[in-house]
């Protein structure tokens, strides 16, 4: 049986005590087993839920720690490269938060660094560990839709404090690092293409994207969506052909927005495909140690994720 894999955590945010955190405590192979954190209250509400976890007050002690064999990396968006090169360089696999970092060529150097050490390295971009989207891929891969002529997406929430990260531009900050990832990157992974033309709107406050639109082709498909962090919540993914249509009514947060499930419309007849049960969070972490554990192959690579952050790269450019 393969030893569960010890991780570590930088920093004390809010996600990772949410949502990774927890992922990594329940999933198989893994155990929680440290926090990098410099402050008391922080770490206390994480051993509050994780009793056994071990603290360290800055994030070089968590990398010496020989008993860590992964990192998880949830710090702000500007900080995963360096990050991510100092965990391999200490000899970590490390799961990096989305985006992976601020432009597409800034990922070549963990690419590098992953090849060099033979570590694992990877997003933590967790909808391709999710049955439903997964079975989005199948259904559209084998004809559900037929001859796939429209896809679109919508991705929101309202997040106006001026002190979140989300809402600093420094920090990288902005709908599209935090979320278009998701409503451009399914896209990609359920079609296994690459857009072929952009174009694109932007609206900005204090230096962040806070509304984008974004228009496109992708495998003889036109594509429209938004990502908002200013409207009202709401997501929605939708692949419409010319003999059917799929439609995710919860894509990205399920079991927070809603129930994930497939709705499949051929002709007449509606069905739905529900999953209630599934965590892609739990899934992904189990999905990370499996692949270290065993080699199996992981379904999200750096390559994966320097291709979305091109296509961010490029609607940015298209805004002007």
């Amino acid at each position: 049986m393969t030893k569960p894999l010890s991780w570590g955590v930088l920093g004390a945010a809010n996600f990772a005590f949410e949502h990774m955190g927890p992922a990594i405590h329940s999933a198989r192979g893994a155990r929680l087993t440290a926090l990098a954190t410099s402050s008391d209250d922080k770490f206390s509400r994480f051993s509050n839920k994780f009793p056994d976890l071990k603290r360290h007050t800055d994030y070089d002690a968590l990398l010496a720690d020989d008993g860590i064999d992964a990192v998880y990396i949830p710090l702000p968006n500007t900080l995963h490269v360096e990050w991510g090169l100092k965990a391999m360089a200490a000899g970590k696999h490390v799961l990096i938060e989305k985006p992976v970092a601020m432009k597409a060529s800034d990922i070549d150097v963990l690419i590098e660094a992953r090849d060099r050490t033979g570590l694992m390295a990877t997003e933590a971009y967790m909808i391709v560990h999710h049955p439903q989207w997964q079975r989005a891929k199948e259904l559209v891969a084998n004809g559900a839709v037929g001859d796939l002529k429209q896809l679109t997406c919508a991705f929101s929430y309202d997040n106006r404090d001026p002190d979140n990260i989300r809402n600093k531009a420094d920090l990288g900050g902005g709908a599209l690092p935090d979320i278009g990832v998701y409503a451009l990157g399914c896209a990609r992974y359920v079609l296994g293409a690459e857009f072929e033309q952009i174009s694109a709107q932007i609206e900005r406050v204090a230096g962040v994207d806070t509304l984008s639109r974004v228009q496109g082709q992708i495998a003889g498909a036109a594509y429209n969506g938004y990502v908002s962090t200013r409207m009202q919540p709401f997501q929605e993914v939708v692949f419409h052909g010319d003999a059917g249509l799929i439609k995710l009514t919860a894509p990205f947060n399920p079991n927070v927005y809603g129930m994930a499930q497939i709705e499949v419309h051929q002709g007449g007849d509606i069905r739905m495909e529900r999953f209630p049960a599934a965590n892609h969070y739990v899934n992904q972490v189990e999905a990370f140690c499996a692949s270290v554990g065993t080699g199996v192959d992981y379904p999200w690579s750096l390559e994966d994720a320097k291709g979305t952050q091109a296509l961010i790269d490029a609607v940015f450019a298209a805004a002007g």
